[in-house]
């Protein structure tokens, strides 16, 4: 019962290399962060055909896999448990011994549970974790090795790296640094995604003219769009950022064409951040140049429409593209136009990549307990490129236990037409000055392989290569077997892993005999350039601790509690308070008024002075309009029944809505979309009328086109001074005079004049996109302006009343009608 697609694979290989194949009853894999559900219905239904038939020899369950990048080894060992309660006796009865090895998010917590199962059930249960070569628990259960006594706790946990963590005897050496990382003169030169570009450079591959543009994929100082709302990967990202002692942050944005534009929260280090969440791809690279990666995470029927989108930029160096499925024939036709635009893609059906110290892609790497037990945080040496994208994280495991540690690591996808091919990478490490020595896992199916054969014996390949090609168990079988990756099926005898293992042998790479020996191939080779100078070791730096997210702490006893309030209007927490950042010693140094004040609390900037005070003047004319309203009533009679002065002013302004000062939100909307879908005044009136529609702004009570509200008159003349266009407004009158042509009252009162007004000063005054004015407009600021102004009013009614010494209200009875159905005398049904 193995998790992951390579990693299923190579579990089979090694059965068969240590001569189990005629034992191994079942191939299969489960991946993708299964639920425990999920995994109960799984492991039951192996245990129910293990428990079938007796074996003379007892059976053995081998639970295993490699270091997850993102699935919860805890909720799918807690799927497993649960089968294994319910097959106790079976188990026991049929002699079944069971081997355990994982690693991955939350995995110390998922093997505790195994081992505490086990002891209660008294089932024979051997557990191991990432300190444990994966497939070592093969040789264990065929008793080709002994089983040794568990391994110490590792001292990285979840998301934190714990006091001590790091040791002299347990940390590999990191090499010093060359000078050949910086930038040279060509930096901006554009970037090869294919081997066409090297051919160009006369097949030399090192020499003159060749920038670290060339070969360089990411950089400490790389910054990435995510296409889709991941927030989880993005937070790996960022953790991965500060634990590697970056400046800045590596995802600039996100991309989510399925909400609208706002800001999402995430933590950088112990402090919480903003990041854009954009709802357009091109208003995204508009507003962040620097983005030169893309992170697509949309689904197999999106992927690719979003990739081609994604390539129409040229700022676009590499995408990595997460999902798998996509058809063949559309991989194809993406892969062709990105090499005509010199972009790298990684991917399909990727996990992405890992830059040691400088950059991830999404969940690469797994989370931070996994990037601090492989010394994921500073570069290495070694640098590997793989299909699996659960098998590159036991790459890194490998690697940092066998040297000292990955350069740069990629996935290049399980899908039939990569984006990249293993060449492509190869090719550029061998450009790379800082990689000493190259990693290959291949697989069974395809001939990429072959191709670094051809490399490496022209001399193309000069750095030492450890590879090895997945798959050779498929011989065993009687049958062709398509394994767990799109492109993992040979047909070919050349297609074979053993084909392909015994190729990459003679043309001068080094070969293990199996994957069990992988890591001791790469220590060997590692060692040799150590002594011969190639490696130079250098002292190990610690790196800063990241705090551990709250559902990790709530399993594992450490806490990192998010915020319950978000603000990013006001700051009170330094020597003075912040408005909008602004200190509010320079917002009264400067006379901003409340105008400027509102501006930003309200709209977070700074308004250019003729819209400060507009809004004052807003507030002016709406701050009453005496005490026969509805709102100023509600206020006087609450004031008089002795209550106080917060009740009292609710009381009044739980009248505003849209038949009482609350129409200005409406009417900005009815008269805008009218404008801009080029209604005519004529059009709108009667268009609005056939729906039975008021035309919100429009009518007065008192006031009528003979008899003007000065409000209005002050206001337009104002607006015509000073803003800089008032097409809305302009429009709205010419509906007034098609309207006061049926009765002279129905002109544009306050609410209609404020709401079109302020819909030209959004649209006008150069502080706001129309996507940011649209989105004000729904969520009420105009209201706001009316209830601020208003409650002056309120406010004003309430401390009169109290002042006048009136005392509780009681209507006349003269003023009130009594309708009271009429008696016959009787009761009804008598």
């Amino acid at each position: 019962m193995v998790a992951g697609g390579g990693a299923s694979v190579i579990y089979a290989d090694t059965i068969c290399d240590l001569g189990g194949s005629a034992e191994l009853a079942n191939y299969g894999e489960y991946s993708g962060a299964p639920t425990e559900h999920q995994t109960y219905e799984y492991a039951k239904t192996i245990l129910t055909l293990m428990t079938k038939e007796h074996h003379p020899d007892g059976k053995v369950l081998i639970i295993g896999g490699g270091i997850a990048n993102f699935t919860n080894v805890a909720a799918t060992f807690a799927g497993i448990v649960q089968a294994l309660k319910e097959f106790k006796v079976p188990i026991l009865e049929h002699n079944i011994t069971i081997y355990v090895r994982r690693g991955g998010p939350n995995y110390q917590e998922g093997l505790r549970f195994m081992r505490e199962s086990a002891q209660e059930l008294a089932i024979p249960v051997h557990v191991y974790g990432p300190e444990t070569h994966m497939t070592a628990v093969v040789a264990y259960a065929l008793k080709y090795k002994e089983s040794p006594a568990p391994a110490p706790p590792t001292f990285s946990t979840a998301n934190f790296l714990l006091p001590g963590g790091i040791t002299g005897d347990q940390t590999p050496e990191v090499k010093s640094r060359s000078s050949s990382t910086n930038k040279g003169p060509d930096a901006d030169a554009p970037f090869f995604s294919k081997i066409g570009t090297f051919v160009g450079k006369g097949l030399g591959l090192i020499g003159d003219g060749v920038s670290p543009r060339d070969y360089t994929l990411f950089s400490n100082t790389t910054k990435a769009m995510i296409w889709g709302m991941q927030p989880k990967a993005a937070q790996e990202m960022l953790d991965f950022d500060f634990v590697c002692s970056r400046r800045q942050p590596s995802v600039a944005c996100m991309v989510y064409p399925f909400v609208g534009n706002h800001k999402q929260k995430f933590y950088w280090g112990h402090k919480e951040i903003l990041l854009p969440v954009y709802r357009s791809l091109a208003e995204a690279m508009k507003n962040h140049p620097e983005v030169d990666v893309a992170v697509n995470f949309a689904s197999l029927r999106s992927a690719y429409d979003a990739t081609l989108e994604v390539m129409q930029f040229p700022q676009i160096r590499t995408i990595a593209i997460i999902a798998e499925g996509i058809p063949e024939n559309l991989t194809r036709e993406m892969n062709r136009i990105a090499k005509q635009k010199n972009i790298s893609i990684i991917g399909p059906a990727t996990v992405g990549g890992i830059k040691p110290g400088c950059f991830k892609i999404g969940n690469t790497g797994g989370m931070l307990d996994n990037i601090l037990a492989s010394k994921l945080y500073r570069p290495g040496s070694v640098a590997y490129v793989s299909r699996s994208g659960g098998m590159s994280n036991e790459l890194n495991n490998i690697i940092s236990r066998a040297s000292n540690g990955v350069y740069e690591g990629i996935a290049i996808g399980g899908d039939r037409y990569p984006g990249t091919t293993f060449i492509d990478h190869i090719f550029r490490y061998q450009l790379d000055p800082e990689i000493k020595m190259i990693v290959l896992l291949g697989e069974v199916g395809g001939v990429e392989e072959y191709e670094i054969c051809s490399a490496i014996e022209s001399g193309k390949i000069t750095k030492p290569v450890v590879a090895w090609c997945i798959g050779t168990c498929a011989s065993m079988f009687a049958s062709e077997v398509q394994f767990g990756h799109a492109g993992a099926c040979a047909n070919a005898e050349k297609e074979t892993a053993a084909s392909k293992n015994a190729a990459l042998g003679r043309a001068g790479a080094v070969v293990p005999r199996s994957f069990d020996e992988l890591g001791e191939k790469i220590r060997e080779v590692y060692n040799t350039l150590v002594a011969n100078g190639s490696i130079v070791p250098g002292p190990e730096v610690p790196p800063p601790p990241v705090p551990m997210d709250y559902a990790w702490a709530r399993e594992l006893g450490l806490i990192r509690k998010p915020a319950s309030f978000m603000t990013s209007i006001c700051d009170e927490r330094g020597q003075e308070l912040l408005y909008a950042g602004i200190p509010i010693s320079e917002i009264l140094r400067e006379d901003m008024g409340v105008g400027g004040v509102l501006s930003l609390l309200w709209f977070q900037r700074r308004l250019p002075p003729w819209a400060g005070k507009f809004l004052e003047m807003c507030l002016i004319v709406t701050a009453d309009h005496g005490p026969a309203v509805s709102g100023a009533h509600n206020t006087i009679v609450t004031a008089r029944a002795g209550k106080d002065l917060v009740s009292s002013l609710c009381s009044g302004l739980l009248t505003i809505g849209d038949r009482f000062g609350g129409a200005l939100d409406e009417a900005a909307k009815m008269f805008g979309n009218a404008y801009d879908s080029g209604q005519t005044p004529m059009d709108f009136v009667n268009e609005t009328k056939k729906r039975g529609q008021t035309i919100m702004g429009i009518g007065h009570r008192v006031k009528s086109i003979n008899n003007p509200d000065m409000r209005i008159v002050l206001l337009h003349d104002y607006v015509k001074r000073n803003f800089p266009a008032s097409p809305i407004l302009d429009y709205a009158f010419e509906v007034e005079k098609i309207t006061t042509k049926k009765k002279p009252n129905l002109i544009l009162n306050v609410d209609g004049f404020i709401a079109c007004s302020f819909l030209d000063l959004f649209r006008s005054s150069g502080c706001f996109t129309r996507e940011e004015a649209d989105e004000y407009i729904e969520i009420g600021v105009l209201n706001g302006i009316f209830v601020l102004g208003r409650s002056m009013g309120f406010i004003g009614h309430y401390l009169d009343q109290r002042r006048l010494k009136q005392g509780l209200y009681r209507h006349p009875w003269d003023d009130i009608s009594y309708v009271m159905p009429e008696s016959s005398g009787k009761f009804d049904g008598i």
